[in-house]
């Protein structure tokens, strides 16, 4: 049914303001604008955040905020589309570029967003998740999910930057979202717990196979061993199609958190790849290298510790300006809460080239 639908102007008004008054209204005015044919009505804008331009900002920052008057010093990347104040990087997707000085402390607390860091810069800086102490290198994915608690601190010298990614604007919208501040933790597992019992894809500890899967048996995920593991998979890919890994819990195969998806793409030098148009939002940050990313009608030059949103159903295409070395993006999307909500879809990729 295409046809133009009621609208307000053709009710009678004692009828329309006995509605509101009632708190009630008429959904036929409005049903195309909350259930389009077609496709869906997008207010995210593909925006790109240039790190370059961003940093004095969250530099400065711990010269204007004390950890102490802080908690958590960020700077937000917020969506034009969405609202600057709504803090928003797509709908469901929060974005945040935080900064931690030598010998701070970011508290211990937990809270019901999920999130993970991924680390931009700097030495020193460590995490600890349920009593384990996860050091923060350049590329590093952590995970801090709903319910542990966790806490930062800074062991080296200059600052520590990382992007943190939640699903902040879901849960906030649930009226569900609070946090809960503790005590420091006691450190009750070795250094390297995680990461050493994980370290090599298809294989477990045994004593796993007669336990219950654990939720997050995997907190941190180094990138000297993700980059490997990407130039591994790229001898064996075709020229022109995406090399493109996933970060998943190690026991059950299935996305790291509930909500968001995690993923990072190696470009090869010189390499030009397109890929599925798919139905989630996402955001994605540059590890390293420069290129071009066209996100629909969109283009953008790249450079490394840039990030840039992308909206639901858009096309991406990655152009690797070097034709020396490779380029990395890591892919943060919610995918895992379409997949869950059944919406999810990936058309298959129209075209690929180098």
């Amino acid at each position: 049914m295409n046809e133009p639908l009621g609208r307000v102007e053709d009710l009678p008004p004692d009828y329309y303001h006995g509605l509101r008054t009632r708190n009630t209204l008429p959904l036929w005015p409005s049903l195309r604008g909350f259930l389009p044919y077609g496709a869906p009505i997008r207010r995210t804008q593909p925006t790109m955040w240039r790190y370059r331009d961003i940093r004095p900002d969250v530099i400065r920052a711990g010269e204007l905020a004390p950890i102490e008057k802080a908690e958590r010093r960020v700077i937000v990347l917020c969506n034009p589309g969405l609202g600057i104040d709504s803090m928003m990087a797509t709908p469901s997707i929060y974005i945040g570029l935080q900064l931690i000085l030598p010998r701070e402390t970011a508290p211990n607390h937990r809270h019901t967003p999920s999130a993970i860091r991924f680390v931009i810069e700097g030495e020193g800086g460590f995490t600890v998740v349920g009593g384990e102490k996860l050091p923060m290198e350049k590329g590093d994915l952590i995970l801090t999910p709903s319910g542990l608690w966790h806490e930062h601190g800074h062991e080296g010298s200059g600052p520590v930057v990382w992007l943190d990614a939640l699903d902040l604007p879901l849960i906030y919208m649930l009226e569900a979202s609070c946090a809960v501040e503790g005590p420091s933790q006691v450190l009750d597992k070795p250094l390297d717990f995680g990461s050493a019992r994980y370290r090599q894809g298809g294989v477990v500890p045994y004593a796993s196979l007669d336990a219950r899967p654990n939720d997050y048996p995997l907190l941190r995920f180094p990138w000297r061993d993700v980059k490997e593991t990407l130039a591994g998979l790229a001898r064996i890919t075709a020229v022109g199609a995406p090399v493109h890994l996933a970060y998943v819990n190690p026991e059950t195969g299935r996305e790291c958190l509930p909500t968001l998806g995690f993923s990072v793409l190696m470009l090869r030098p010189g390499e030009e790849i397109q890929l599925a148009r798919r139905s989630c939002s996402a955001v994605l940050h540059i590890v390293e290298g420069e290129g071009t990313i066209v996100i629909d009608e969109a283009e953008y030059r790249y450079l490394e510790a840039d990030t840039l949103a992308v909206p639901t159903h858009s096309q991406i295409r990655f152009l690797n300006a070097s034709t020396s070395r490779p380029s990395y993006v890591f892919v943060v999307d919610d995918a895992p809460l379409q997949r869950k909500l059944g919406i999810y879809s990936a058309d298959v990729v129209a075209s690929v080239s180098r």
